[in-house]
């Protein structure tokens, strides 16, 4: 997607988008989004991470008129089983099954402010770099719409590269990221695109929503938004 300012922003499945932080798009750039349908923003990063930063754009009030943002983080910070597993944050498909059985009631309040969002519009769901917390999302979003194995594996990989790039551009946030080139980059997007749809099809994504407490009204909302048939 190309709103003005937006890192790493793809179409998932049906009214489902995902980005980077939303801190990077301009005022064009929400307008934009606007404009295509975006109603509701799903925010998976922990609380403290959703701030402004010096380097970021000003956008006044005004741009976000018609839009609601929702926090759902996929994680709990400082968990101590979580972070002895995966470590501070989640960067690794191999930790998406991890993540999935330590807070199964996150990812459902995930699902559950998408079901939110649903009768309001389209959806973006967003972490920070658009890679791992919104790729996990995402692919459970696109096994709900019966997505193949390869689009589910490219829609990791495309976004892996597309934060990669922001690195080459920008430089990395911090010391656990670096630009990789491609002879390094295209290997470990080969392993962990098929990573990725390991934990998916493991995961069976209507039984687990399910199972840890989504109602079948709430299913049936992410599954319209995703452009599939409803659960019963």
């Amino acid at each position: 997607m190309d709103w003005d300012g937006a890192v790493n922003a793809w179409h998932v499945a049906g009214g489902v988008y995902r980005m980077g932080r939303r801190e990077w798009l301009t005022e064009a750039g929400w307008q934009q989004a606007f404009d295509d349908g975006i109603r509701t923003v799903v925010d998976v990063r922990n609380a403290a991470e959703a701030r402004r930063r010096d380097t970021d754009p000003v956008v006044s009030d005004a741009a976000w008129h018609g839009m609601a943002v929702l926090s759902a983080p996929t994680e709990e910070p400082g968990h101590p089983r979580f972070t002895e597993i995966c470590g501070p944050y989640l960067n690794d498909p191999a930790f998406y099954a991890d993540n999935a059985r330590i807070f199964p009631e996150k990812l459902v309040g995930v699902f559950r402010a998408l079901a939110a969002g649903a009768d309001r519009g389209d959806v973006i769901l967003h972490c920070a770099a658009g890679r791992d917390r919104s790729g996990m999302v995402a692919a459970m979003v696109q096994d709900l719409a019966g997505d193949s194995d390869q689009d589910i594996a490219e829609g990791y990989r495309r976004a892996a590269r597309g934060i990669n790039e922001r690195y080459r551009t920008h430089g990395p946030p911090h010391d656990r990221e670096c630009y990789l080139d491609d002879a390094e980059l295209a290997p470990l997007l080969e392993r962990r695109g098929a990573a990725v749809v390991e934990f998916v099809r493991a995961l069976d994504t209507r039984g687990y929503l399910l199972r840890h407490g989504l109602s079948t009204g709430e299913l049936d909302a992410v599954l319209s938004l995703c452009g599939a048939g409803v659960a019963r």
